[in-house]
């Protein structure tokens, strides 16, 4: 019908599987308050279309879709006349709707990572090492080092050694951090890659004993790793390792802006690599 378009929508996790559970749509002209739609409780491993849209008056809507165990996704959609729209959708999980994290079994992981844990004395499980170490992480610190060590695998110099290569054992192990000494040479060529930018360190205070340096941040727009480095009266090097969200769960997958609150979640993260950089964090999140 002349006047009118046609909006296909797709939904999809960040790995680009169906979205499971259901999806609340709701679509608004933004100069004709008539000109409105509403799906409630759709499938959303389904393909929507909706039909019959006004498409006068620049034919821009205000797209909100609120699924059940997603982030709600909210932004601008143009419907031209006589034509169909169609639009793929990803969704961030919403991690209060998990309901498990499927991590590998400690015999499964990587050879770097259990030396790591077996060198590890994490001042959060004192006396545990190893696989007693990763039996003993909770959810949420360790999907945190599983995030940090595939983005730092991830991070290669020019000589070939990726940053995880410099880890030596870990002081201290949370969602969104973790303290590890390292060898000393990961502060030169940290300083002197190009993969890095100087930043301040203000917010980032050494464990005891420790004395702080300086840091640094790689530069992607979103979930970049930032290294902060400090030194103890011997010459050791320790860091502190975190990836920043930058508000990137609303940028990339243009989350609705009160639908994001807290300090950064190691499962946004999780989201965010897969996504934006296309790297597997190596857990997955059941919803």
């Amino acid at each position: 019908m002349d006047g009118e378009g046609i909006l296909k929508l797709t939904f999809v996790d960040v790995s680009g599987n169906a979205l499971p559970g259901k999806v609340d749509v709701s679509l608004q002209h933004t100069k004709l308050m008539s000109a409105a739609a509403e799906v409630k409780g759709f499938a959303g491993s389904q393909p929507l279309q909706i039909t019959g849209l006004d498409s006068t008056q620049g034919g821009i809507y205000h797209l909100l879709v609120e699924p059940s165990k997603f982030r709600p996704v909210s932004q601008y959609v143009k419907i031209l006349e006589s034509q169909t729209t169609e639009l793929s959708l990803p969704f961030p999980v919403d991690p209060s709707k998990i309901v498990r994290v499927d991590f590998p079994a400690y015999e499964a992981l990587p050879g770097d990572l259990q030396t790591l844990l077996a060198n590890s004395d994490a001042q959060q499980y004192p006396g545990k090492k190893g696989a007693d170490l990763y039996q003993a992480m909770a959810d949420v610190p360790k999907a945190g080092m599983f995030n940090l060590y595939s983005k730092m695998q991830h991070t290669t110099f020019d000589d070939g050694r990726n940053v995880f290569s410099y880890m030596r054992g870990l002081a201290s192990v949370a969602g969104d951090r973790f303290f590890a000494m390292v060898e000393p040479e990961l502060h030169a060529s940290t300083k002197n890659s190009s993969l890095f930018h100087s930043v301040l360190d203000t917010l980032h205070s050494p464990l005891i004993g420790f004395s702080p340096v300086d840091s640094y941040k790689t530069f992607d727009h979103y979930g970049n790793l930032q290294l902060t480095f400090s030194q103890n009266q011997a010459g050791d090097y320790m860091v502190d390792a975190d990836i920043d969200d930058a508000q990137g769960i609303e940028h990339i997958f243009q989350v609705a802006r009160n639908a994001v609150r807290g300090p950064t979640n190691p499962f946004d993260i999780h989201e965010i690599l897969i996504e934006d950089q296309k790297i597997d964090p190596g857990y997955i999140l059941e919803v």
